[in-house]
């Protein structure tokens, strides 16, 4: 309607929005050494408000990029994602005895990554106090958008501010006691002069943070895995129960890849484009940041033939952009085959979905992400037969800063050797 630039207000924000593919690679590619995502005061403001540190997300210019490089370690290359595929497996190997169960938003994985042990999000009876560190994730998010918008002087009218500055009260005190509590283990392992590994360890002992950026980074990070590798896992066999040619031939190619005695490894996801393809498709249908942002802080920019001075607030439409028709032929139909070289005309240009973002800001986690999603898929698939609910009405996005289902998806997994 608007064409790949436009204005629009968010409460008292003004936002230049990005809406075509070739835009947005203009934009970032004059990002600098120091992209901002946005000014994420909302998120400061609580920070400074209790005295906790910030974290990647929060933090800018040099200290950010110094945050960025500690973190990035034995996180971002796909060698070093290599590294946690044994923990990656363990926790799916759990999932698949809770199918049964109601689908839950589980932080399981990536918390088995950064705190190097797990939180019950698998058992049949969550701990308490993971289940309120996982509501408090949402309830964070929810009231933050209300926050965002409304004025400042309804804080003492409305309970929206003191709910958004309880979720993340919760998610801080959550993360410092595991944090904690790693700490004690890994003194007793040094003086009995033994190694340790993992990524939590690794921060902790390399002298590189302080303990207070640990604690900042380790919150961000674990905020940044819930609600999203589930959700985009969630998407996937919601239209893989509902296309099963796709569902047949993805089975097909997972078990001609691996022997049925043997679990898939990291290795083994090499030999199974169709496996890449359903996930980056569900990617782009579902981004997990339906918008992002960038401030371009050290110099004005110029987008489109259009010059904005520093500082200007642009908004990264991904959502809008890989549901365009220009750049995807049948935008919201779920086709995965669109990803795979020798069943395309053209390829999708190379903008056009990006659900981990670009260049040095881009997300630290997506290779434990991809790794994490294409080994769970993998078990699934040659496990069990998904059907949909039959009862089940069309699922469809609902923007809560990330994009989640607008109600649970109900799905029928039945054993493929039984088909019970």
């Amino acid at each position: 309607m608007y064409g790949p630039i436009w204005k629009s207000w968010f409460g008292s924000m003004i936002n230049i929005n990005i809406g075509s593919p070739e835009a947005l690679e203009e934009l970032v590619r004059q990002e600098g050494k120091y992209p901002i995502r946005s000014d994420m005061a909302l998120w400061k403001e609580h920070r400074d408000k209790r005295h906790l540190p910030y974290g990647p997300f929060t933090e800018d210019g040099e200290r950010w990029h110094r945050l960025r490089q500690v973190l990035n370690k034995r996180m971002l290359k796909p060698s070093e994602a290599m590294l946690y595929a044994d923990v990656i497996n363990e926790v799916v190997s759990d999932l698949m005895v809770r199918l049964e169960d109601e689908r839950n938003k589980s932080p399981s994985g990536i918390s088995y990554i950064l705190f190097e042990t797990r939180i019950g999000c698998l058992e049949k009876q969550i701990p308490a106090e993971t289940q309120r560190f996982i509501d408090a994730i949402g309830y964070m998010l929810k009231n933050s958008v209300f926050a965002t918008i409304l004025p400042k002087w309804s804080r003492d009218v409305l309970p929206y501010w003191n709910r958004y500055l309880d979720g993340w009260d919760t998610i801080f005190a959550f993360g410092k006691k595991l944090i904690d509590q790693k700490m004690v283990e890994l003194e007793k392992h040094l003086e009995q002069g033994e190694e340790v590994s993992g990524y939590l360890s690794y921060l902790l002992s390399s002298g590189r943070l302080s303990h207070e950026e640990v604690y900042g980074s380790i919150a961000e990070l674990l905020l940044a895995g819930v609600d999203t590798t589930s959700n985009t896992l969630s998407w996937a066999l919601y239209h893989l129960a509902r296309n099963p040619d796709i569902q047949e031939a993805l089975y097909q190619e997972v078990t001609n890849a691996v022997p049925k005695d043997r679990i898939p490894n990291a290795k083994d996801l090499t030999r199974m484009p169709l496996l890449k393809a359903v996930i980056k498709e569900t990617l782009r249908l579902y981004p997990v940041v339906p918008t992002n942002a960038r401030i371009i802080a050290e110099n004005d920019v110029v987008v489109g033939g259009y010059q904005f001075p520093k500082d200007t607030l642009f908004v990264l439409a991904h959502y809008a952009i890989s549901h365009d028709e220009s750049n995807f032929p049948e935008p919201e139909q779920f086709m995965p085959r669109r990803w795979l070289r020798d069943q395309r005309d053209l390829s999708p240009h190379p903008f056009s979905s990006i659900p981990f973002g670009y260049g040095v800001r881009a997300c630290v986690g997506r290779r434990i992400a991809e790794l994490e999603m294409h080994l769970a898929l993998a078990r699934l698939i040659r496990i069990f037969l998904i059907r949909p609910d039959p009862q089940q009405t069309e699922v469809k996005p609902l923007a809560r800063i990330v994009l989640v289902p607008d109600r649970p998806i109900n799905l029928e997994f039945l054993d493929r050797q039984t088909k019970l």
